[in-house]
């Protein structure tokens, strides 16, 4: 058999993507959910603890020289306009060289660009760090997504997904409660606690970082890239420790597929593929990305503000009504991402944006009649939140399984940043004008617009969803290397 350089451009006939979709479950799974998920934890702490300590940052005394509407406006911008670019860049490369290089370096760069974060002496040495700490979250959106989806059995593709994904509010809810007590002048210096959250999350980075290095590359990758070889050892090594794990041998496998392997695929052949090719896919790409953003920004900017102008809520206990939501948004994946390889794709997508939306307009209509206390309102937002959550996750698990391999991770990261942009320049724009006006009828508004955009959403997917559940990937989306299989010339 060829090496990994000479045999790009080779024929190919394999059994790989069949042999790792028929693996049971085992712990072998659980390292790589571990190792490529926990991230988002860390996202997710990270951006609350940011958006709850404006205020202690903006104060005399914090050690910088910033303002409140600094850190929630211009540093905010910056994250996610570094998300958005990193999104892109990053997702590229992780098409090119691989997924688990990038998720290493997009990693690296987020640990290095948290950690010095946290020794900020002036304005612009913050925003610069916030800008290159989205700039590696952004990338590994379309690193993880891709290697999950191509790592995880067919069977189980969608509640892992879902779970990792929806994993960033339970970083939320550590991030809220993380805040308390860094805010909390008696245990943490007004200048140090706040570093500390930062320097946490950059400790973290870099256990998980040590635990990635064991996540082996995707042999569905490796494959299509000339490195067969080694595509099979991996697979024969996974086989090997899962039938350990297991005590039975695993059955056998005959679907097979033959590609004529590549070393890069060309930006038209992407464009010409997801937006001709799949135009109904990418439509439905589309609407999932900006109905979650809006849905999401029309409760999330002026939070803190609906319940302080409306219901007297003091400005430091809002962290845990934040958690209480957080909370109900993790719930909503990890309870309901089961169902999404059961009852399938189509009926849970749609329904979960539907359902959101519908209740999320009750929620409006209570709040518009008066009718909510600062605790009932943060319920009608919990239960919203907890089929959002799911819906809003299940957007990305949409993008990374049904368009071609070849075009997988630059797919994940258009319409990650599509998402992002909306949610992080449209949706400040909009809502927060909206939230802080102080009018009942103003934020009503904004929870209408929100709500209105997810059931559109949801009614697009309802049409246009593709019934991927227990399906492979290869069968979702057809690689652009396939080739007859009476082409074939070796079979790994």
């Amino acid at each position: 058999m060829a090496t990994a350089q000479s045999g790009t451009g080779r024929t190919v006939t394999t059994r790989i993507p069949a042999r790792l979709d028929r693996l049971p479950w085992s712990r072998w799974h659980w390292s790589v959910v571990i190792g490529l998920g926990t991230v988002w934890i860390l996202d997710g702490m990270e951006v609350t603890v940011v958006g709850n300590i404006a205020a202690r940052l903006s104060e005399p005394g914090s050690g910088l020289p910033i303002t409140s509407g600094e850190v929630t406006g211009i540093s905010a911008a910056l994250y996610v306009t570094g998300a958005c670019l990193g999104a892109l860049f990053w997702g590229r490369l992780t098409d090119i060289y691989g997924r688990k290089k990038l998720f290493l370096i997009t990693l690296a760069v987020y640990l290095g660009a948290t950690a010095l974060t946290a020794v900020s002496f002036d304005t612009w040495w913050f925003f610069l760090f916030r800008f290159l700490t989205g700039f590696g979250i952004g990338g590994e959106y379309a690193a993880i997504n891709s290697a999950i989806d191509e790592l995880i059995p067919a069977h189980y593709r969608g509640r892992v997904d879902l779970l990792i994904n929806g994993s960033y509010w339970l970083g939320a809810v550590a991030g809220a409660l993380l805040s308390i007590v860094a805010l909390n002048t008696s245990i943490f210096p007004a200048d140090v606690g706040w570093r500390l959250t930062f320097a946490l999350g950059a400790v973290l980075s870099l256990v998980i970082l040590l635990v990635r290095r064991h996540v082996p590359e995707s042999p569905r990758w490796l494959l299509i890239h000339g490195r067969d070889e080694e595509a099979e050892r991996i697979v024969s090594g996974i086989e090997e420790r899962v039938t350990a794990d297991g005590g039975k041998e695993l059955p056998p496998v005959e679907d097979e597929m033959t590609i004529h392997q590549r070393s890069r695929t060309t930006f038209t052949e992407i464009a010409r593929t997801v937006f001709g090719r799949y135009r109904r896919r990418s439509t439905l790409g589309f609407a999932l990305f900006i109905g979650q953003a809006f849905l999401y920004n029309a409760i999330t900017f002026g939070f803190g503000a609906i319940l302080t102008q409306f219901f007297d809520v003091p400005s430091g206990n809002t962290g845990y009504y934040f958690a209480v939501i957080a909370a109900g948004n993790f719930l909503g994946p990890l309870l309901l991402g089961k169902l999404f390889d059961t009852v399938g794709r189509r009926v849970m997508i749609s329904g979960t944006y539907v359902l959101s939306g519908a209740l999320l307009f009750g929620t409006a209509w209570l709040f518009d009649r008066g009718s909510l206390t600062a605790a009932t309102m943060t319920a009608c937002w919990c239960v919203v939140l907890f089929f959002a959550s799911a819906g809003a996750s299940s957007a990305y698990l949409t993008v990374s399984e049904i368009f071609p391999m070849e075009t997988r991770a630059m797919s994940i990261a258009f319409f990650y940043a599509i998402g992002t942009a909306a949610g992080g320049i449209s949706g400040p724009l909009l809502f927060a004008e909206l939230t802080n006006t102080g009018k009942v009828g103003d934020t009503v508004l904004a929870f209408q617009i929100g709500a209105g955009l997810m059931v559109a959403a949801g009614i697009v997917a309802a049409i246009l969803a593709v019934n991927a559940e227990r399906r492979s990937l290869e069968d979702i989306a057809t690689p652009l290397s396939a080739a007859e299989p009476q082409q074939a010339a070796a079979r790994p």
